[in-house]
This record gives C-alpha cells, sequence and structure tokens, in this order.
C-alpha cells in the first residue's frame, strides 16, 4: 500500500513548528545562522533573542489552533537543555500558551517525519528545505520559512513565509479554510504491517 495515500477524518487541525531559525533567531539575508547560541557560552544562549514578533504570533495562532501546537525541533543532547533553559528563561510557554509537554526533539532531520506521523500534525513550518521535503505526502501544508541561502528552492506544495506576519497570515487563511470544508484534514493511510505495529502498541499501553 502506497503510504502517501490520504484517508479524510475529522479532528481538529494540529501544527509544528521548528525552534531553531524560526522562533529562536533568524537567518540573516543571505540564509547564514547566528551561531552564539550554538557555540557560545550559557549567557551568550540565553541572550539570543527571539525571532522578531515570533511570541506574539504563536500566542494567537496557539488560541486559533486551540493549542493543538507542538514544537519539533532537531539537535543534539547539549542543544536541547541549552534550548529548554532558553525557553523557560524567556517564558515562552507562558507568553504564547503552547504547553511545555508539546516540546519533541530528535537526533536528525529525517526523524522529524516521525514525530509529524505520530502527532498527526496537518501544518508544519521550519527553516529547512530538506526537512520540509521528508513531510512531502504526510503533512498537507508547509511553510518554509525565512530568508533562504541562494538557490534553494521550497519543496514541491510548500509554502515560502519570510517572517512571523506572513506566516501567521498563512496559516490563519489556510486554518480558516480547512475550517470552511468543515475540518477534514487528511492523514497518510499506513501499510497492514504498520497498522499492526500501532495497533499491538495501542493494545500494550491500554492493558
Amino acid at each position: 500500500m502506497n503510504n502517501h495515500r490520504h484517508t479524510h477524518l475529522a479532528r481538529r487541525p494540529r501544527l509544528g513548528v521548528d525552534i531553531g531559525r524560526v522562533i529562536l533567531g533568524t537567518a540573516s539575508l543571505g540564509g547564514g545562522a547566528d551561531t552564539s547560541f550554538l557555540s557560545g557560552g550559557d549567557d551568550a544562549a540565553m541572550a539570543t533573542p527571539a525571532a522578531e514578533g515570533s511570541f506574539e504570533a504563536l500566542a494567537r495562532i496557539t488560541e486559533a489552533f486551540e493549542g493543538q501546537v507542538w514544537l519539533v525541533s532537531k539537535c543534539g543532547p547539549r542543544i536541547q537543555a541549552r534550548s529548554r533553559r532558553w525557553l523557560s528563561h524567556h517564558r515562552f510557554f507562558e507568553r504564547t500558551g503552547v504547553r511545555e509537554a508539546n516540546l519533541r526533539f530528535c537526533r536528525e532531520r529525517h526523524e522529524k517525519r516521525g514525530h509529524a506521523e505520530a502527532l498527526e500534525l496537518g501544518f508544519f513550518v521550519d527553516d529547512r528545505a530538506d526537512v520540509l521535503r521528508h513531510l512531502v505526502g504526510l503533512v498537507p501544508r508547509l511553510y518554509l520559512f525565512g530568508h533562504q541561502k541562494p538557490g534553494t528552492t521550497a519543496p514541491s506544495g510548500a509554502t515560502p513565509v519570510l517572517d512571523w506576519t506572513e506566516a501567521e497570515r498563512r496559516l490563519l487563511e489556510d486554518l480558516e479554510v480547512l475550517r470552511r470544508n468543515g475540518l477534514h484534514e487528511p492523514h497518510p493511510v499506513v501499510g497492514p504491517v504498520e497498522g499492526l505495529a500501532r495497533a499491538r502498541h495501542r493494545r500494550r499501553r491500554h492493558a
């Protein structure tokens, strides 16, 4: 069975958002990153500013999505711990309404697909075109955030958004269209092996 086929299931829409260069800092006009958060000391890392307007926009977006917003970030253990401290230091969860429990990390970019599938995300914002390519066919609405390096192209069907003003506008417009269509959010149909594994997992979890 083709894992990219979709079925339509009525459910509340869910959004995934990357952290680095999306919420925490931004890329330069040439698509380069501020490396102080990754390679500097803790004080410099905590002083790294949030992307302009990100907290305010995400507060409105989280309310519109009825709290169904997750952070999904790729990094190793050291940067995971630093990211948690930064989010706490800047009171991200209190200021945006995103639940602290809705924080996910992975070690490789392609592993974001596993989180997106497990969480049944219908929207995803990331600054990496290669990450979004892993989500094509799984997450229906993809948004490539921020300035990109010359020659970078958005994956098929992904919407480029330069900043949080544009990201908020496109996300809320697409959410409104979805709601007008009756909240029918497409999700992939899993094959028989994956479906059997999930059924066994559910039985063990509820035993």
